[in-house]
């Protein structure tokens, strides 16, 4: 079984081969906010590298949040396309829990995912289950809650705000290392697993939208009491 999948939920994002469970390849785009235009072109050269056509692949796999708009819009609707085009599956997978199943641990996990505007999108897990739903906040103030429990952060939005997560937490917080790795490898995994089950059309894959867009707070903000 061959899987493609695509990550463009973090500023640098990443795409990744993988066949019968194992990673085949993975490439990291460094060049923030670049999406738009490296793809698809990032995902033909990954498959050109592997010796591999499109048509080979049996899996489509995409990050649906949580991210920027607009770099959700471009990954989900790159993969959709191809999805369509060569009639397979598309399966969907949060960032998430991505970062989980690369943390490893049964331990609590904050996973955080850099909003921009000093937020971060955040989320915590214990024994690899959600125990929080995802929220958008200040690092500052989601620190709050989660004093005196040992924790580990993993994610962009962690490895920003490392130092402010020591100085708060000190002992008690550790921060992955890598602290934000590529994610596209791990959803292709599992990707693969979650193919078992479901049809997982490539038109039913739904964002993960955490924070409003900046159109409906403008709408709201003009809207009359």
């Amino acid at each position: 079984m061959l899987v493609l999948a695509l990550d463009t939920t973090t500023s640098s994002g990443s795409c990744a081969l993988a066949r019968d469970g194992r990673v085949v390849s993975e490439q990291v785009d460094n060049a923030p906010h670049a999406h738009a235009e490296r793809l698809p072109g990032d995902l033909m050269s990954l498959l050109d590298r592997a010796n591999i056509r499109l048509a080979d692949i049996d899996i489509f796999a995409v990050a649906t949040g949580p991210g920027s708009f607009t770099g959700l819009r471009i990954g989900i609707a790159t993969m959709q396309g191809l999805a369509f085009a060569e009639g397979k599956p598309l399966i969907g997978v949060s960032g998430f829990e991505a970062l989980v199943r690369i943390a490893g641990t049964h331990e609590r996990v904050a996973t955080w995912v850099d909003a921009w505007r000093g937020e971060v999108f955040a989320a915590l897990y214990e024994n690899g289950r959600e125990v929080t739903a995802p929220v958008v906040g200040r690092p500052e103030v989601l620190l709050e809650s989660l004093r005196g429990r040992s924790t580990l952060f993993i994610g962009d939005g962690a490895y920003a705000h490392a130092d402010m997560i020591r100085r708060v937490l000190g002992d008690s917080a550790r921060i992955a290392e890598p602290a934000a790795p590529p994610l596209a490898g791990t959803m292709a995994i599992f990707a693969g697993e979650l193919s078992f089950s479901g049809e997982h059309a490539p038109h039913a894959i739904r964002p993960l939208y955490i924070r409003r867009t900046d159109a409906e707070l403008a709408r709201d903000a003009r809207a009359p009491w």
